[in-house]
């Protein structure tokens, strides 16, 4: 008999992650999917992309709407009370084995604590690794210690885990499912993409992602400008903007990238590429610009450079194809002169992706199928010092 793993998914970005893992259980005979969407999925200002998992061939069990429609703090926080509602009533009416989560964000965490509530176990995609610039690193960990198994990226991460008290046989090192992403994938050639665009590349070309530090929300805007001032001054270059998550102040900021592009004629801007098309342009353009996760986890793989903005992501690890900056226009065109330096791009040839060379869904799967069900959801803390 088949073991049932839900898997829960928010956002376009984890949903890319996910989804190798979701095929891998799919053909997998001794588990059977449950696939749960929430979040930005149901959202029609970030694009309904619920209906891109429909087309990529998956079936969507259930959907919770936890998305309010506004980005302030005291909506997200609704959303996260809305989604717990909705989280409760699934499980109310279904137990799968093991629920399946990815990440940090806020549209997960009310289905890890509806999960234990209900008994159901709890496994995590992704802990132990930091972001001190968001309050996604306070979630993140919160979402560790609700879990019950835990898939980690790197080992410096599963130390992390293991310090906040996780049994060691309950977390298992499988690398990045980024890099998974990367390897599985047929992407598209520079022509195909060009259409898919509607726009050739220039002699330089940058795709830019900049979201809110929601630590840091009453200097978001300042810091998006001090962004695009960079970013005007740059000439023979095609920008692409992709808009920010649902977030504080994500909203506020996406009018700005939107009437920014609007003024430029060398500059696109996309809600959303999808993963196909975010991954099929990093092997066409020199870096990526922002604070995105992405420019840490995936970026490196492809040997190209990345202008990590300000302090979104400190404290992940990174490759040495990552220029740190501060979020100020004359660091940011520091760092684009080190970017396209002689010594900067040689260097980029070396460069190895400290998050694995793949193989994470396998892993992953293969745990899914043979951990023992029975007592997973009791949690003993492991205390490092005994």
């Amino acid at each position: 008999m088949s073991r049932t793993i839900s898997v829960v998914t928010g956002s376009r970005a984890e949903y890319g992650l996910l989804q190798g893992v979701i095929q891998s259980i799919e053909k997998s005979r001794l588990l059977s999917l449950q696939l749960i969407v929430t979040g930005m999925h149901l959202s029609p200002d970030f694009g309904l992309t619920y209906k891109e998992i429909e087309s990529d061939g998956h079936t969507i069990d259930y959907k919770v709407d936890s998305f309010v429609g506004s980005d302030t703090a005291f909506e997200i926080t609704k959303s996260i009370g809305k989604g717990l509602s909705g989280f409760a009533e699934v499980w109310s009416t279904t137990k799968p084995d093991v629920v399946l989560m990815l990440g940090d964000r806020y549209e997960i965490l009310p289905a890890a604590i509806a999960a234990i509530i209900a008994g159901i176990p709890v496994a995590h995609l992704h802990g132990g690794e930091t972001s001190e610039g968001a309050f996604d690193e306070s979630i993140r960990h919160a979402i560790t210690k609700l879990a019950h198994l835990h898939f980690v990226a790197a080992e410096s991460y599963r130390n992390r885990v293991l310090q906040m008290g996780e049994q060691p046989d309950r977390v298992h090192l499988v690398g990045g499912l980024g890099v998974d992403r990367i390897k599985s994938l047929k992407l598209m050639g520079r022509r195909e993409l060009e259409s898919q665009l509607g726009q050739e590349f220039l002699e330089r070309n940058l795709l830019v992602t900049f979201h809110p530090v929601t630590l840091e929300i009453d200097q978001a805007e300042n810091q998006l400008n001090e962004l695009l001032k960079s970013m005007a001054k740059l000439k023979n270059t095609l920008l692409i903007f992709t808009l920010a998550n649902a977030d504080t102040k994500g909203s506020t900021l996406n009018k700005i990238i939107n009437r920014f592009v609007e003024e430029h004629s060398n500059m696109l801007v996309f809600p959303s590429l999808g993963q196909l098309r975010y991954l099929s342009c990093l092997q066409f353009v020199d870096a990526v610009v922002g604070n995105s996760s992405s420019g840490l986890a995936e970026v490196p793989t492809f040997r190209k450079g990345t202008i990590n903005v300000g302090d979104r992501q400190r404290g992940r690890l990174r490759a040495d194809s990552v220029i740190d900056c501060a979020p100020t226009s004359s660091a940011i065109d520091a760092a684009i002169e080190q970017l396209y330096s002689d010594e900067f791009q040689n260097n980029l040839m070396s460069v190895t992706n400290p998050y694995g060379e793949g193989g994470a869904r396998e892993k992953i799967i293969e745990v899914l199928e043979n951990v023992s069900i029975e007592g997973l959801s009791m949690k003993r803390f492991y205390d490092i010092a005994s």
